[in-house]
């Protein structure tokens, strides 16, 4: 089937990761994160002529999904809502370390404003440079710069780290490091 897809739907299909990792940073659930992939590929595909070849692709199928999700989230904002965590018996939390750091995150991701965390997601999370978010965002690229040093700030104050790898090192639990003073295996 590969063999039959046009160099352009190949490439399309190259961005899978980067949307689903950009679908799940703006969404924090699986399910949603799929739905939304499939409508930005759906609204994509029905839209391919309008895309210019020798541009960014992966910059164009963002904006389709960073506009997607807030037409959703507008539409979703009139209606009622029931979280999951409100149901008794249904929801637990993560036990494992890592699962829970995620959730620290997650949270923190929450608190941050929404032109900051779009611009950490886009250039964090989805893997885009600079100049790609910038397009995304529509805006300049020393604001795109800016709101990321700021969210990246924010979010370790939010963290309580002075660094991200010290946050980090703090979930690496039961795993053998050597000491100083062993030699490496």
């Amino acid at each position: 089937m590969a063999e039959r897809l046009s160099p352009l739907h190949r490439e399309l299909v190259s961005f899978l990761p980067s949307l689903r990792a950009f679908a799940r940073s703006l969404t924090r659930n699986q399910t949603e994160a799929d739905d939304l992939v499939q409508e930005t590929l759906t609204k994509a595909l029905a839209n391919i002529a309008q895309f210019a070849p020798g541009t960014n692709m992966r910059a164009w199928l963002c904006t389709i999904q960073r506009n997607t999700f807030y037409t959703n989230y507008h539409k979703r904002a009139r209606e009622p809502l029931l979280m999951v965590e409100e149901l008794p018996g249904v929801y637990s939390k993560a036990s494992q370390e890592w699962s829970v750091k995620l959730r620290e995150v997650d949270e923190a991701l929450l608190k941050l404003p929404i032109d900051q965390r779009e611009a950490v997601i886009l250039v964090g999370g989805a893997g885009l440079s600079y100049e790609e978010a910038a397009d995304v965002c529509d805006c300049a690229l020393g604001t795109i710069k800016s709101r990321v040093s700021r969210a990246r700030t924010a979010l370790l104050k939010l963290l309580d780290s002075d660094d991200e790898h010290e946050f980090l090192d703090d979930a690496v639990v039961g795993t053998a490091q050597p000491s100083s003073n062993s030699p490496l295996p």
